[in-house]
């Protein structure tokens, strides 16, 4: 339903049991309520955000702007789309009619709007440019190389590819199109990013037990095969590891030989040798039959998306496109530049408690013989219910590191530029902690994106540091003690 802007006509609509009128003018288009995105820490009458036509647009509930309290959305309920300074949809109950509306209350939606949100009022959020990220203070001269890997479950083992091999980590579709005439490795095709991508079973690859390849953890983790993007389907994502070299084993002589172990490069030995995970050779994945085969499907694929859609081949798709770690918190997705995160690691069971420490430090946690902070994000955020599981995001802002705690990982995703858009400054107290926002689905489906400077403001990023050094004082007092206490 459209609106045309009459001189003089109002739309009328139901809010709260009272017919209220928006000048016609100012009206866009009516439309029926869609999933939303909720925003953290945004005031209570801003409902989260929608995707309008590849648009951000912030949706608000009109009952909660006028202080009343809001119902229950029913079929009946609508948002209506009107210019605010910019674009802003506004969910009554109802729609009633257009026209003069002389028994309706006529709301003035400007004064409303810059209560709440002045970004609105001012006409609309900046373009906010990528965060640009320095990379993490090296531990001195001589600090060990590291090697960044994703690290995923198959059959009850881990394993990992390093990250630059990993064009992304994506979630299985429910359905997957077999080929016909393929070996048993090779699942099929799914729709992926205006083309077809090859899927290839890692349990067959390493000769594990096949598993029920539509569970909702599965992943696929798209790497490259001659130029060409191919998915490896796994159980799970476990996380994104920085290793050092030293903790980097070759594969004994006498495992190399089997079926599986002659895919593995090597062996990466965490906390201290308790856990292991195999890193695979993406160049040994496929025998050479198995790479001429996707090979070809990978070409055709390519070639159709062309033809078809008039759609850049999947590397030049990939090579645009900027990376993006995705993690949930309850219901909701957010998501972080891979360039800001160090690694991500499993939540210890138990966190040391940090004496004196501010509220949103739970703890603190020990990586690799470093103390880290850990902040909660779920209370930050305002996330409701229990958590499960758990992992640590590892990052370093402006040379503080910190890990923040989060209910899973989820995807490591590119996002091309075409598809981030500037969040609207819609948060309480102006801060800027989500600077973008992507839309990774036509579907509709939008991630926040967080800058993370933002995530911690100047005055908690120098308590952390002080807490860094305090921790790891105390942490080093006792070796002195018993250094100064020779014979």
């Amino acid at each position: 339903m459209s609106a045309p802007g009459i001189a003089g006509d109002v739309l009328t609509v139901g809010v709260a049991g009272e017919i209220l009128a928006l000048p016609a003018a100012t009206v866009r288009e009516v439309l029926r309520p869609a999933p939303l995105t909720r925003v953290p820490h945004a005031p209570a009458s801003l409902l989260g955000l929608s995707n309008l036509r590849g648009a951000v647009l912030p949706v608000l509930s009109l009952a909660r702007l006028l202080g009343r309290e809001a119902a229950a959305p029913t079929p009946a309920s609508r948002v209506v789309v009107v210019d605010g300074g910019a674009p802003v949809g506004l969910l009554v109950d109802s729609v009633a009619s257009l026209g003069r509306g002389a028994d309706a209350r006529s709301v003035d939606l400007p004064s409303l709007l810059a209560r709440d949100f002045s970004a609105l009022a001012r006409g609309g959020p900046r373009r906010a440019a990528a965060p640009a990220m320095a990379a993490p203070d090296a531990a001195g001269p001589e600090a060990e190389e590291t090697l960044a890997l994703v690290a995923f479950r198959v059959g009850g083992q881990d394993y990992a590819l390093p990250l630059d091999k990993v064009a992304e980590v994506a979630r299985l579709p429910a359905e997957v199109v077999a080929l016909p005439r393929t070996g048993k490795a090779m699942l099929g095709v799914v729709p992926f990013r205006g083309g077809l991508l090859p899927l290839v079973s890692l349990h067959a690859l390493l000769g594990l037990p096949a598993t029920d390849a539509t569970a909702e953890a599965a992943r696929i983790v798209v790497t490259r095969l001659g130029g060409h993007a191919v998915g490896l389907v796994v159980d799970a994502m476990r996380a994104i590891l920085r290793v050092p070299e030293s903790a980097l084993d070759p594969v004994p002589p006498v495992l190399s030989r089997g079926l599986g172990e002659a895919r593995v490069e090597a062996i990466a030995r965490l906390e201290e040798g308790r856990r292991l995970v195999s890193v695979l050779a993406p160049a040994r994945l496929f025998d050479d039959e198995t790479a001429a085969r996707l090979a070809e499907a990978a070409r055709d694929a390519s070639r159709t998306a062309r033809e078809n859609d008039g759609m850049a081949s999947d590397t030049e798709h990939a090579g645009a496109a900027e990376r993006f770690v995705v993690f949930r918190l309850g219901d909701e997705h957010y998501g972080l530049p891979i360039a800001a995160v160090d690694e991500v690691v499993r939540r210890p069971e138990t966190l040391t408690r940090i004496p004196r420490a501010p509220e949103f430090v739970v703890g603190a946690m020990n990586l690799r013989g470093a103390v880290l902070p850990v902040i909660d994000q779920r209370d930050r955020f305002g996330t409701s219910g229990s958590q499960a599981g758990g992992r640590i995001v590892v990052v370093t802002i402006d040379g503080v590191r910190a890990g923040f705690a989060v209910d899973a990982v989820s995807e490591v995703l590119p996002i091309p530029a075409a598809d981030l858009s500037p969040a609207p400054e819609l948060t309480a107290g102006g801060a800027r902690i989500f600077d973008r926002v992507a839309r990774v689905e036509r579907g509709g489906r939008m991630i926040l994106l967080i800058d993370p400077r933002a995530l911690l403001d100047g005055a908690e990023r120098d308590l952390l540091a002080a807490l860094a050094a305090r921790t790891t004082g105390a942490a080093d007092a006792p070796k002195t003690k018993k250094a100064a206490s020779g014979p």
